[in-house]
């Protein structure tokens, strides 16, 4: 007897149709909006709370960079210190105090915002292009253009940018200002830029609409602008924005260990550099500079983490 009869054969129960309705599972959702890396970026970012804060804290930056003489009523450049007011204490109008100089530690903290970050945005133009420029070539046509290009980005590499910059700065020591600073860090820290793309590139190089690329007859330099490039420049992006802060660093570095920018440029280098005499009777002198420099450099971190988690959709997937 075959085991198929109806006495044997297994029942399946199926459920009402009025109880599970016919749903289309693979049906487009006609009215969902668009998506692509950059739209689901801005989505994950908005809803933290750390973009909002760091955000407003660099734009807050920004904005007293531009317009110092909005958020000081003193001009440290027209008007001269007074040394009777030698480390002083806050009055009005100088919510800070004085230096040993006699010189508004407020209205300098807000005139020296302009040097780091206009030093900052130098050096990371300067090493965003170096960087693309070494790593899009290395890593898009490799062989021997990949394997020369590597091994000057590795020279440059095993050289600290901050050690570089020292001694150039001290050659160069009778043209100290913000070009020639941001030049000597930007010389030398671009290889980090370059090699993030590098290993970029070298991942999107592989994808199946590169390949149809070629297949096509689309000459390489237009595959390496229109499809490589748009699609591995957001890890640039995000190393970009915490380079800025360690370039503001390297420039408050260099400035404290009096080979940065020259003494008639303000700065919060230069300050925290003539305050270190007097940490111990006068510390206030010392403190807010360096407090105004931690914010700065903190804000851009911040940004920056932010930025790197948005644009990895490994670590949204995550949260």
């Amino acid at each position: 007897m075959s085991n198929n009869t109806p006495e044997t054969r297994p029942r399946h129960f199926v459920a009402p149709l009025e109880e599970t309705p016919l749903v289309a599972i693979d049906a487009v959702k006609v009215d969902e909006k668009p998506s692509n890396l950059w739209i689901d970026a801005w989505r994950d970012a908005r809803r933290r709370p750390i973009f909002w804060i760091s955000g407003l804290l660099i734009l807050l930056i920004i904005v007293v960079a531009l317009l110092p003489s909005v958020f000081s009523p003193v001009n440290p450049f027209t008007e001269k210190c007074d040394l009777s007011l030698s480390n002083g204490d806050p009055t009005a109008g100088h919510p800070l105090g004085f230096t040993k100089l006699g010189c508004d530690v407020y209205a300098r903290i807000i005139f020296g915002t302009s040097t780091s970050i206009s030093v900052g945005f130098i050096v990371i133009l300067l090493t965003t292009v170096l960087g693309l420029l070494f790593g899009a070539f290395a890593g898009f046509y490799g062989g021997w253009i990949d394997a020369t290009l590597s091994r000057v980005g590795d020279i440059f590499f095993s050289i600290p940018y901050i050690l570089a910059a020292v001694v150039i700065m001290s050659v160069l020591s009778q043209y100290r200002s913000i070009w020639t600073i941001s030049l000597a860090i930007g010389l030398f820290a671009w290889p980090s830029t370059a090699r993030v793309l590098r290993a970029e590139i070298l991942r999107v190089k592989q994808s199946d609409y590169i390949t149809a690329s070629e297949a096509l007859g689309v000459s390489k330099i237009k595959i390496l602008l229109r499809h490589v490039l748009p699609n591995s420049i957001a890890p640039v992006i995000a190393i970009t924005t915490i380079s800025l802060a360690a370039a503001i660093v390297a420039e408050a570095t260099l400035s404290f260990l009096g080979v940065g920018l020259g003494g008639t440029i303000m700065s919060w280098g230069n300050d925290i550099n003539q305050a270190q005499r007097d940490i111990r009777v006068h510390p206030q002198t010392l403190i807010w500079p360096s407090l105004a420099l931690s914010i700065t450099v903190f804000s851009f971190i911040l940004m920056g983490e932010v930025v790197r988690d948005a644009l990895d959709p490994k670590a949204r997937a995550l949260r």
